[in-house]
Protein backbone atom coordinates (compact mmCIF):
# COMPACT_ATOMS: atom_id res chain seq x y z
CA UNK A 1 0.00 0.00 0.00
CA UNK A 2 1.18 3.53 -0.72
CA UNK A 3 1.08 5.53 2.51
CA UNK A 4 1.94 9.17 3.18
CA UNK A 5 2.70 10.65 6.59
CA UNK A 6 1.71 14.31 6.79
CA UNK A 7 3.65 15.65 9.76
CA UNK A 8 6.72 13.48 10.20
CA UNK A 9 7.42 14.16 13.86
CA UNK A 10 7.81 11.53 16.55
CA UNK A 11 4.34 10.02 16.09
CA UNK A 12 4.39 10.09 12.30
CA UNK A 13 7.91 8.68 12.08
CA UNK A 14 7.13 5.89 14.54
CA UNK A 15 4.05 4.56 12.75
CA UNK A 16 5.39 5.38 9.30
CA UNK A 17 8.62 3.57 10.13
CA UNK A 18 6.79 0.43 11.24
CA UNK A 19 4.70 0.42 8.06
CA UNK A 20 7.78 0.92 5.86
CA UNK A 21 9.58 -1.87 7.71
CA UNK A 22 6.56 -4.10 6.94
CA UNK A 23 7.07 -3.47 3.22
CA UNK A 24 4.70 -0.63 2.41
CA UNK A 25 5.62 2.28 0.13
CA UNK A 26 5.79 5.08 2.70
CA UNK A 27 6.77 8.73 2.29
CA UNK A 28 7.36 11.06 5.24
CA UNK A 29 6.42 14.72 4.82
CA UNK A 30 8.26 16.87 7.32
CA UNK A 31 10.83 19.54 8.10
CA UNK A 32 13.83 19.98 5.83
CA UNK A 33 16.51 18.95 8.33
CA UNK A 34 14.78 15.66 9.14
CA UNK A 35 13.98 15.00 5.48
CA UNK A 36 17.61 15.52 4.51
CA UNK A 37 18.77 13.07 7.20
CA UNK A 38 16.23 10.43 6.14
CA UNK A 39 17.12 10.80 2.48
CA UNK A 40 20.80 10.38 3.28
CA UNK A 41 20.63 7.41 5.64
CA UNK A 42 17.04 6.20 5.97
CA UNK A 43 14.99 6.60 9.14
CA UNK A 44 16.96 5.66 12.24
CA UNK A 45 14.43 3.68 14.27
CA UNK A 46 15.26 2.88 17.89
CA UNK A 47 13.13 0.54 19.99
CA UNK A 48 13.56 -2.53 22.19
CA UNK A 49 12.50 -4.76 19.30
CA UNK A 50 14.54 -3.11 16.53
CA UNK A 51 17.39 -0.65 16.23
CA UNK A 52 18.54 0.28 12.76
CA UNK A 53 17.92 2.30 9.61
CA UNK A 54 14.71 1.82 7.63
CA UNK A 55 14.68 2.85 3.95
CA UNK A 56 11.75 5.23 3.50
CA UNK A 57 10.75 8.11 1.27
CA UNK A 58 10.88 11.70 2.55
CA UNK A 59 9.93 15.12 1.24
CA UNK A 60 9.15 18.61 2.49
CA UNK A 61 6.33 19.03 -0.04
CA UNK A 62 2.64 18.43 0.59
CA UNK A 63 2.51 16.87 -2.87
CA UNK A 64 4.09 13.83 -1.24
CA UNK A 65 0.55 12.59 -0.53
CA UNK A 66 -0.07 12.12 -4.27
CA UNK A 67 -1.16 8.57 -5.02
CA UNK A 68 -1.40 7.57 -1.36
CA UNK A 69 -4.29 5.30 -0.42
CA UNK A 70 -3.77 6.07 3.27
CA UNK A 71 -2.56 9.33 4.81
CA UNK A 72 -1.40 9.33 8.41
CA UNK A 73 -2.17 12.88 9.53
CA UNK A 74 0.03 13.78 12.49
CA UNK A 75 0.58 17.53 12.35
CA UNK A 76 0.19 19.71 15.44
CA UNK A 77 -3.43 20.50 16.30
CA UNK A 78 -2.99 24.20 15.49
CA UNK A 79 -1.99 23.25 11.93
CA UNK A 80 -4.93 20.95 11.18
CA UNK A 81 -6.84 23.18 8.77
CA UNK A 82 -3.79 24.68 7.06
CA UNK A 83 -2.14 21.27 6.55
CA UNK A 84 -5.42 19.87 5.25
CA UNK A 85 -5.62 22.68 2.71
CA UNK A 86 -2.02 22.00 1.63
CA UNK A 87 -2.59 18.34 0.85
CA UNK A 88 -6.10 18.75 -0.63
CA UNK A 89 -5.01 19.43 -4.26
CA UNK A 90 -2.83 16.30 -4.24
CA UNK A 91 -5.12 13.76 -2.56
CA UNK A 92 -6.63 10.82 -4.39
CA UNK A 93 -10.41 11.10 -4.40
CA UNK A 94 -10.68 7.77 -2.57
CA UNK A 95 -7.81 8.34 -0.11
CA UNK A 96 -8.45 7.73 3.58
CA UNK A 97 -6.97 10.04 6.21
CA UNK A 98 -6.24 8.70 9.69
CA UNK A 99 -5.83 11.42 12.31
CA UNK A 100 -2.99 10.65 14.74
CA UNK A 101 -3.20 13.83 16.81
CA UNK A 102 -3.73 15.11 20.32
CA UNK A 103 -7.06 16.74 21.18
CA UNK A 104 -10.63 15.68 20.50
CA UNK A 105 -11.86 17.71 17.53
CA UNK A 106 -9.14 17.41 14.87
CA UNK A 107 -11.05 14.97 12.67
CA UNK A 108 -14.13 17.20 12.77
CA UNK A 109 -12.05 20.23 11.83
CA UNK A 110 -10.24 18.39 9.04
CA UNK A 111 -13.57 17.25 7.54
CA UNK A 112 -14.45 20.91 6.94
CA UNK A 113 -11.40 21.18 4.67
CA UNK A 114 -11.17 17.88 2.75
CA UNK A 115 -13.99 15.78 1.24
CA UNK A 116 -12.09 12.48 1.61
CA UNK A 117 -12.85 10.04 4.42
CA UNK A 118 -11.32 11.22 7.71
CA UNK A 119 -11.05 8.77 10.61
CA UNK A 120 -10.40 9.84 14.19
CA UNK A 121 -8.11 7.86 16.45
CA UNK A 122 -6.61 7.96 19.92
CA UNK A 123 -2.86 7.36 20.04
CA UNK A 124 -1.15 5.74 23.02
CA UNK A 125 2.58 5.74 22.40
CA UNK A 126 5.70 7.12 24.08
CA UNK A 127 8.11 8.29 21.44
CA UNK A 128 10.44 11.18 20.66
CA UNK A 129 12.71 12.54 17.96
CA UNK A 130 16.13 11.80 19.42
CA UNK A 131 18.02 13.51 16.60
CA UNK A 132 17.75 14.38 12.92
CA UNK A 133 15.94 11.52 11.19
CA UNK A 134 16.08 9.51 14.45
CA UNK A 135 12.89 8.34 16.18
CA UNK A 136 13.09 6.65 19.58
CA UNK A 137 10.30 4.49 21.00
CA UNK A 138 9.95 4.52 24.79
CA UNK A 139 6.82 2.46 25.35
CA UNK A 140 3.34 1.36 24.28
CA UNK A 141 2.20 1.98 20.71
CA UNK A 142 -1.49 1.13 20.34
CA UNK A 143 -4.28 2.90 18.47
CA UNK A 144 -8.03 3.12 19.06
CA UNK A 145 -9.67 3.90 15.70
CA UNK A 146 -13.12 5.20 14.87
CA UNK A 147 -15.35 2.64 13.19
CA UNK A 148 -16.18 3.30 9.55
CA UNK A 149 -16.55 1.27 6.32
CA UNK A 150 -12.84 1.83 5.61
CA UNK A 151 -11.60 1.06 9.12
CA UNK A 152 -11.32 -2.78 8.97
CA UNK A 153 -8.96 -2.67 5.97
CA UNK A 154 -6.78 -0.03 7.63
CA UNK A 155 -6.77 -1.92 10.90
CA UNK A 156 -5.59 -5.07 9.12
CA UNK A 157 -2.70 -3.15 7.51
CA UNK A 158 -1.67 -1.66 10.85
CA UNK A 159 -1.93 -4.95 12.73
CA UNK A 160 0.16 -6.73 10.11
CA UNK A 161 2.88 -4.13 10.76
CA UNK A 162 2.86 -4.98 14.48
CA UNK A 163 0.67 -2.06 15.59
CA UNK A 164 -2.01 -3.02 18.14
CA UNK A 165 -5.39 -1.65 17.07
CA UNK A 166 -8.88 -1.58 18.54
CA UNK A 167 -11.92 -0.36 16.62
CA UNK A 168 -14.30 1.84 18.60
CA UNK A 169 -17.94 2.69 18.02
CA UNK A 170 -17.59 5.41 20.66
CA UNK A 171 -14.39 7.15 19.63
CA UNK A 172 -15.50 10.49 21.12
CA UNK A 173 -15.49 8.90 24.57
CA UNK A 174 -12.07 7.37 23.87
CA UNK A 175 -10.69 10.69 22.68
CA UNK A 176 -11.94 12.42 25.81
CA UNK A 177 -10.31 9.78 28.01
CA UNK A 178 -7.03 10.48 26.21
CA UNK A 179 -7.65 14.25 26.48
CA UNK A 180 -8.09 14.03 30.23
CA UNK A 181 -4.86 12.08 30.50
CA UNK A 182 -3.09 14.71 28.40
CA UNK A 183 -4.55 17.56 30.47
CA UNK A 184 -2.78 16.00 33.45
CA UNK A 185 0.55 14.68 32.25
CA UNK A 186 1.34 17.11 29.45
CA UNK A 187 1.49 20.39 31.40
CA UNK A 188 2.74 18.85 34.65
CA UNK A 189 5.60 17.00 32.97
CA UNK A 190 6.47 20.16 31.04
CA UNK A 191 6.37 22.54 34.00
CA UNK A 192 8.29 20.18 36.29
CA UNK A 193 10.59 19.02 33.46
CA UNK A 194 10.16 15.46 34.70
CA UNK A 195 9.29 12.14 33.12
CA UNK A 196 6.09 10.49 34.29
CA UNK A 197 7.40 8.18 36.99
CA UNK A 198 9.31 10.75 39.11
CA UNK A 199 6.58 13.30 38.38
CA UNK A 200 3.91 11.26 40.14
CA UNK A 201 6.19 10.71 43.14
CA UNK A 202 6.38 14.45 43.92
CA UNK A 203 4.67 15.33 47.19
CA UNK A 204 1.11 16.53 46.63
CA UNK A 205 1.14 15.71 42.91
CA UNK A 206 -1.58 13.07 43.07
CA UNK A 207 -3.94 15.58 44.71
CA UNK A 208 -3.28 17.98 41.84
CA UNK A 209 -3.90 15.19 39.36
CA UNK A 210 -7.24 14.32 40.91
CA UNK A 211 -8.31 17.98 40.91
CA UNK A 212 -7.55 18.40 37.20
CA UNK A 213 -9.36 15.15 36.40
CA UNK A 214 -12.45 16.24 38.35
CA UNK A 215 -12.73 19.47 36.36
CA UNK A 216 -12.31 17.65 33.04
CA UNK A 217 -14.91 15.06 34.00
CA UNK A 218 -17.43 17.75 34.96
CA UNK A 219 -17.09 19.31 31.51
CA UNK A 220 -17.19 15.93 29.76
CA UNK A 221 -20.36 14.89 31.61
CA UNK A 222 -22.09 18.15 30.66
CA UNK A 223 -21.21 17.47 27.01
CA UNK A 224 -22.68 13.96 27.17
CA UNK A 225 -19.32 12.20 27.07
CA UNK A 226 -19.00 8.89 28.90
CA UNK A 227 -15.76 8.86 30.87
CA UNK A 228 -14.60 5.58 32.45
CA UNK A 229 -15.53 5.26 36.11
CA UNK A 230 -11.88 4.40 36.85
CA UNK A 231 -10.44 7.41 35.00
CA UNK A 232 -8.20 8.29 37.96
CA UNK A 233 -6.68 4.81 37.85
CA UNK A 234 -6.24 5.12 34.07
CA UNK A 235 -4.30 8.37 34.41
CA UNK A 236 -2.26 7.29 37.42
CA UNK A 237 -1.24 4.09 35.59
CA UNK A 238 0.63 6.08 32.91
CA UNK A 239 3.94 6.06 34.85
CA UNK A 240 3.81 2.26 34.93
CA UNK A 241 3.64 1.95 31.14
CA UNK A 242 5.72 5.03 30.20
CA UNK A 243 7.97 5.63 33.22
CA UNK A 244 10.80 7.43 31.40
CA UNK A 245 8.71 9.45 28.97
CA UNK A 246 8.38 13.23 29.07
CA UNK A 247 5.23 14.71 27.56
CA UNK A 248 5.12 16.16 24.06
CA UNK A 249 4.50 19.53 25.73
CA UNK A 250 7.75 19.15 27.66
CA UNK A 251 9.56 18.21 24.44
CA UNK A 252 8.12 21.24 22.62
CA UNK A 253 9.16 23.64 25.38
CA UNK A 254 12.66 22.14 25.48
CA UNK A 255 13.00 22.87 21.76
CA UNK A 256 11.49 26.35 22.01
CA UNK A 257 8.49 25.31 19.91
CA UNK A 258 4.81 26.23 20.40
CA UNK A 259 2.89 23.61 22.36
CA UNK A 260 -0.58 22.14 21.87
CA UNK A 261 -1.78 23.34 25.27
CA UNK A 262 -4.59 25.40 23.67
CA UNK A 263 -6.08 22.14 22.37
CA UNK A 264 -5.66 20.27 25.66
CA UNK A 265 -6.32 22.22 28.87
CA UNK A 266 -7.30 25.21 26.76
CA UNK A 267 -10.06 23.20 25.11
CA UNK A 268 -11.45 22.13 28.49
CA UNK A 269 -11.33 25.75 29.70
CA UNK A 270 -13.25 27.01 26.64
CA UNK A 271 -15.90 24.31 26.86
CA UNK A 272 -16.24 24.87 30.59
CA UNK A 273 -16.74 28.59 30.04
CA UNK A 274 -19.54 27.91 27.54
CA UNK A 275 -21.23 25.57 30.02
CA UNK A 276 -20.70 27.72 33.10
CA UNK A 277 -18.40 25.12 34.68
CA UNK A 278 -15.33 26.54 36.49
CA UNK A 279 -11.97 24.98 35.59
CA UNK A 280 -9.45 26.88 37.75
CA UNK A 281 -6.81 24.14 37.93
CA UNK A 282 -6.79 23.70 34.16
CA UNK A 283 -6.64 27.50 33.84
CA UNK A 284 -3.53 27.70 36.02
CA UNK A 285 -1.74 24.92 34.13
CA UNK A 286 -2.66 26.47 30.78
CA UNK A 287 -1.47 29.91 31.85
CA UNK A 288 1.82 28.60 33.20
CA UNK A 289 2.61 26.68 30.01
CA UNK A 290 1.72 29.75 27.93
CA UNK A 291 4.10 31.70 30.17
CA UNK A 292 6.88 29.24 29.40
CA UNK A 293 6.09 29.58 25.70
CA UNK A 294 6.34 33.36 25.95
CA UNK A 295 9.65 33.05 27.79
CA UNK A 296 11.05 30.85 25.01
CA UNK A 297 9.81 33.27 22.35
CA UNK A 298 11.35 36.23 24.20
CA UNK A 299 14.69 34.44 24.41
Amino acid sequence: MRIAVMGAGAIGCYFGGLLAKAGHDVVLIGRAQHVDAVRANGLLFESKAFHGHIPIGATTEASGVAGAELVLFSVKSADTESAGAEILPHLKSDATILCLQNGVDNAERLRTVVPQTVIASAVYVATEMAGLGHVKHNGRGELAIENSPETPKIADVLKAAGIPVTISDHVRDVLWTKLITNCVVNPLSALADLSYQPLMQVEGMQAVVKGVIAECCAVAKALGVNVPANIEDVVLSIPKTMPHQKSSTAQDLARGKPTEIDYLNGYVIRQGAKLGIPTPMNLVLHALVKGREAHSADR
